[in-house]
């Protein structure tokens, strides 16, 4: 997926009577492939949103819907909108004409009458459920509805492969994927009574079942590479592979297998699709998204850019800085890096680059940053939601636990990027560049809804009731603004929601595939038996492999992807070694978090070297390095527990304060700067060799890192000396 934003030149910025830089920073990005619509049909796919987040707000807050009835209503919104909204393929260009391969369209219109008979069907099914049938016949089941809705799907989706026309063109194909979509959904809703709930996974399932979920999945699979990519897709299809492949697999891969009917039939349950990440999706992060969608509405996020840059734009490499503060306050209702990236990095970037960055570093700055938001309590992209899910733990204490790790982070990337303007001499933003301080200090009531959101939960209110108070606070807030929220803004504000839904849901839903594979296969509990043997030779050893194979699973994928399939795989055994549930599942979401930035599959990087005009492999190598801190932190946490909150007061102060010694001198090996003067490699390794020993927590190794640092400071304050006498 590619994202179309284009950067700001710094010389086109309005700057008005406050100086205010940024405009429309948190405006959703328009992806490449995704159409644009006019007229009633534009009409109506607005209605189409606005009503898809209007029932989630109502069953969430009015009206409770049975669990999986809504669970399932929540991917079938998803996927109707998403195929409405993404292409398959690209658009012609002007020269092209209107139109290629026509002859999609005249199979794609064939196929409609099929996939509109599959449809009729399960309202027959219905029909029969209501009069009393136990069981629909095995036969309609399968001729009528099962194979007819494999083929159309299958079919309309290579259709959709070829199709192409102009941007504000609708698709045959893709109107036969929403009749199928829907159809998918209606069996389900159907079918699911509690009798046949009981018998998914046996022998006595209604066949119906496995051809619905064979589509079903199909169809989150071609929504998913539309809107996130192969990597997720191709990552899904080899889990999908290895439940018919394990029993030819040698060693701790093979397993006895399991038929296609015995599989499908359990993968769309809560075992799998309809599990923890769409459980999350479908009720917490929709609800944040359309929480951050009244923000953007009300401009705040214009607001947290300004502000940032009137708090830190005089500073030395200024525009780097405020990157810092923007991408962490935006980042953490952004469920996505690089979004976060495209959001912030298109005014961030190219001022970056005027005060002195080059092209690389200031694609990597933004991309460290925009990453550095997943972890950013209280919201963490969506993560912190989906580990409270998966861990049981309260969602509060997990927020709480999330405090310093995300201190250490940003205060790395900040003596990074600090250290990186001395050593090259830049300079921060002019006053007559900036926001005027006190107008923005003026406007410190928006955060408010913020403030709201936090208070709420822990004052003891669930997410739910804290998030609508935040959102609904955030539409009170923008009337003593200057872009006040009417009607008209509330349903922009819904609409878009739904819009900036759609791929975090099909990515959960395509996430819950790969969990259900791990469950039914029980691939994570052999994986856990192999983190134990690696743990017998050294624990430190088995830590190191499962952040391998933390960031292996994360690369391509969103945040809330990569570490719900992380957490499947990689947490349990850990769990296993002795390590706290909350601990282990902190160690994988932050390596699944920096997959974003970490060579050769960054996305963050990737999409800041789109904005900045850089080598893409080059600016992820710079990112990996600005953001090495986060490669060291879960290493920190799991050695001492008080950075995770899990210790007395006196135990976490000193923690957090040796650790931020340690992520500053380690800031300073890694630019090759400290104490105002370059560094030789003989005081880089010290550097880091002291920053390791202040990390490790000890009283002894702290004490130890001290020393070092103290001779490290000597020895500079001498080469200085030297340098300035030359």
């Amino acid at each position: 997926m590619t994202l179309e934003r284009h950067p700001k030149d710094f010389s086109d910025v309005e700057v008005g009577e406050d100086h205010v830089l940024a405009h429309d920073v948190d405006q959703e990005p328009v992806e490449a492939n995704r159409r644009l619509f006019d007229g009633s049909m534009m009409k109506f796919v607005s209605l189409l949103a606005i009503v898809y987040s209007s029932f989630h707000l109502y069953v969430l807050n009015i009206a409770p819907l049975e669990t999986w009835s809504f669970r399932i209503v929540h991917i079938a919104g998803a996927l109707t909108l998403g195929f409405v909204l993404f292409a398959g393929a690209r658009f012609v260009s002007g020269e092209e004409g209107s139109a290629r391969h026509r002859w999609t369209t005249w199979i794609g219109a064939v196929a409609l009458l099929p996939a509109f008979y599959v449809l009729y069907q399960t309202y027959s099914f219905w029909q029969m459920v209501q009069n009393g049938a136990l069981r629909i016949p095995v036969e309609l089941e399968t001729w009528h509805f099962g194979w007819p809705l494999l083929a159309v799907t299958a079919v309309s989706i290579v259709l959709s492969w070829f199709h192409q026309r102009e941007r504000s063109r609708f698709s045959v194909p893709d109107l036969v994927l929403i009749v199928c979509s829907i159809a998918v959904a209606a069996y389900f809703l159907v079918a699911y009574n509690t009798s046949m709930r009981m018998s998914t996974g046996t022998s006595f399932a209604p066949v119906g079942i496995s051809f619905a979920a064979v589509a079903g999945t199909a169809l989150i699979m071609e929504l998913t590479r539309r809107v996130a990519g192969l990597a997720l897709v191709i990552i899904g299809l080899v889990f999908l592979v290895y439940v018919f492949a394990g029993p030819y697999l040698p060693g701790f891969l093979g397993y006895p297998g399991l038929s296609v009917q015995r599989f499908f039939s359990q993968v769309y349950t809560d075992a799998g699709i309809l599990g923890p990440t769409v459980a999350v999706s479908s009720t917490y992060i929709i609800l944040f998204i359309i929480f951050a969608a009244f923000l953007q509405a009300s401009k705040v996020g214009d607001y947290f850019v300004n502000f940032a840059f009137a708090a830190a734009g005089r500073s030395r490499g200024g525009p780097a800085k405020v990157s810092i503060f923007a991408s962490g306050l935006m980042g953490m209702i952004n469920g996505t890096s690089a979004g976060n990236v495209v959001s912030t990095g298109s005014l961030t970037i190219p001022l970056m680059k005027k005060v002195g960055y080059s092209k690389k570093s200031a694609g990597a700055v933004e991309a460290a940053a925009s990453t550095g938001g997943q972890i950013m309590p209280p919201i963490m992209g969506a993560g912190a939601f989906i580990m409270a899910e998966i861990t049981g733990i309260p969602y509060t204490e997990i927020a709480i636990a999330a405090i310093i790790p995300a201190i250490l982070y940003f205060a790395s990337v900040y003596f990074m990027v600090d250290f990186e303007a001395a050593k090259t001499g830049m300079r921060g933003m002019r006053e007559d560049e900036l926001p005027k301080l006190r107008a923005m200090v003026k406007q410190c009531y928006l955060f408010i809804p913020i403030i709201i959101l936090v208070v709420a939960l822990f004052m003891g209110y669930s997410v739910i009731r804290a998030g609508t108070l935040a959102m609904v606070s955030a539409a009170v807030v923008s009337w003593f603004s200057p872009n006040k929220m009417g009607v008209r803004e509330v349903l922009h504000a819904l609409e878009i929601a739904s819009y900036m839904a759609i791929q975090i849901i099909v990515v959960c839903a395509a996430a819950g595939v790969i969990v259900g594979v791990i469950s039914l296969t029980g691939v994570g509990a052999r994986f856990s038996v192999l983190l134990l043997d690696v743990a017998e030779a050294s624990q430190l050893l088995a830590l190191i492999f499962a952040m391998f194979i933390s960031i292996l699973l994360g690369m391509g994928m969103p945040t809330t992807a990569a570490y719900a399939v992380a957490a499947s795989v990689v947490a349990p055994g850990l769990v296993q070694l002795g390590i706290e549930p909350l601990t282990a599942h902190f160690f994988v979401f932050y390596f699944a978090v920096v997959s974003a930035i970490t060579p050769p599959v960054a996305l963050a990087s990737y999409a800041a070297a789109g904005i900045s005009g850089a080598n893409a492999m080059e600016t992820s190598v710079a990112s990996f390095r600005i953001g090495i801190a986060a490669f060291i932190v879960p290493f920190m946490f799991f050695y001492n527990g008080a950075l995770l909150m899990e210790a007395g007061w006196f135990d976490i102060a000193r923690a957090l304060v040796t650790a931020l010694f340690g992520v500053y001198m380690l800031s300073g090996g890694v630019m090759g700067w400290f104490a105002d003067v370059s560094a030789t490699w003989v005081a880089r390794l010290l550097l880091v060799g002291a920053a390791l020993l202040m990390i490790a927590g000890g009283l002894v190794s702290d004490l130890a890192g001290i020393a070092v640092a103290v001779m490290v400071f000597m020895m500079q304050r001498q080469r200085k000396a030297r340098l300035a006498a030359a």
